[in-house]
């Protein structure tokens, strides 16, 4: 059994935001159904293709725990079997062009006359009002609107596009509550509702703690790169070997904290030194006491530096890389970073799930193919005989 194993979800989702909320409902149960266009599926499927006809990474790391199925909405036809599908369902999302769903007659509107039960979520770049509501954005954009790409960097340098695709993903997350929200209130009115979230949105309300510098001192929120101005020692420091990774991140906020790791670094000397007893005195010296700092952690790997600080209660993380992440012992022993068999990649390793519920563990599923499971769905779910389905499939519309 699982937590979400009593909903199921129509998913018409592309690219990243809407896949990444509709994965995590999967990874915790939901019957997701990736509904695509025959033939050709959503774009995702296609980018940046490292294989021809192979289904590309992006794809295969969106859209695990789904079953895929394929329909023409453009059609008469299509658009009756999504209706049909629409009146079996708890929720559907999409992610289309503002309108999109409402020029073919299947917007909100019109799904809840035939399901008022019906959860709908929608993304958008910007909302379905306002006076962006029409622009298209991705990640990129989203990060600029939301404020995220003027608050990263280094300081009196430009402005720099986090890493993460937080606008996408974390987009999705937002939606995704958004959902379960709607789900729990609809068991106290018997109805759904339209969950509407907007990129740029979801980006606003990650900036919120940065938000503070500006309305306590009324100026904008400048870039500070890796410290944290008020708090030395904060920062990254390099160490052994000195590859481009090689560094850990770390902070000591508390005296205890600070005497201990001048106790790693074996430098108890300065302990009850004046010069950095208090924080505003450290921070005077900054980079005085990050020479200090790194000229112990040079000497060091990133894992060695992060453990016998760990062990003295000092916040240190080492700086992992995408092959730290995929082979991390602790990440596999979580089970946040599984293996997988995929149909035509292979075994695939993987992030998973982020969340954990002991009593609804997660049974891990390679994204589906194109159109996989369209016998399954359309036969258990709507009735349609074998014979059917294969006609569906002749004339174009699965």
């Amino acid at each position: 059994m699982s937590a979400l194993d009593h909903i199921r979800i129509l998913d018409l989702t592309h690219y990243e935001a809407g896949p990444a909320c509709t994965e995590l409902l999967g990874f915790l149960g939901a019957d997701v159904i990736k509904l695509e266009p025959p033939g050709r599926g959503e774009p995702g499927r296609s980018f940046v293709r490292d294989k021809p006809d192979v289904d590309s990474y992006l794809f295969v790391l969106l859209n695990a725990n789904k079953r895929g199925i394929t329909l023409d909405l453009k059609s008469e036809s299509g658009k009756d079997l999504f209706r049909s599908l629409a009146r079996r369902v708890d929720v559907v999302i999409e992610n289309f062009s503002l309108g999109t769903m409402e020029e073919l007659g299947l917007g909100y509107q019109a799904l809840s006359e035939i399901n008022p039960r019906l959860v709908y979520a929608t993304i958008k770049g910007y909302g379905t009002y306002g006076p962006w509501s029409s622009y298209k954005s991705f990640n990129s954009a989203a990060l600029a609107t939301g404020g995220a790409i003027s608050i990263t960097g280094l300081p009196g340098g430009p402005p720099i596009k986090p890493g993460p695709t937080i606008a996408d993903t974390g987009t999705g997350l937002h939606c995704a509550v958004g959902i379960l929200s709607a789900l729990l209130q609809r068991d106290k009115t018997g109805r759904g509702q339209h969950v509407e979230v907007a990129m740029q949105d979801a980006m606003v309300n990650y900036g919120r703690v940065p938000m503070r510098h500006h309305l306590q001192t009324g100026a904008v929120v400048e870039r500070s790169g890796n410290r944290l101005s008020h708090a030395a020692p904060t920062d990254t420091y390099p160490c052994h070997p000195g590859g481009p990774n090689d560094y850990v991140y770390l902070m000591a906020t508390t005296p205890a904290m600070w005497d201990a790791l001048l106790r790693v670094i074996e430098r108890a000397d300065l302990i009850d030194d004046p010069r950095y007893t208090k924080r505003a005195e450290r921070n005077e010296r900054f980079d005085e006491v990050y020479e200090i700092i790194s000229a112990w952690t040079r000497r060091h790997d990133k894992f060695t530096v992060m453990r016998k600080m760990g062990e003295v209660g000092i916040p240190c993380g080492a700086v992992l890389d995408s092959q730290d992440i995929l082979n991390d012992p602790h990440l596999r022993e979580r089970g946040m970073v599984a293996t997988v068999a995929h149909p035509t990649r292979g075994e695939l390793t993987m992030p998973t799930c982020a969340v954990q519920l002991d009593d609804s563990p997660l049974d891990l599923k390679p994204a589906p193919l194109l159109g996989q499971h369209n016998a399954e769905v359309y036969q258990d779910l709507l009735g349609l005989s074998p014979e059917a389905v294969k006609d569906l499939e002749k004339e174009g519309v699965i």
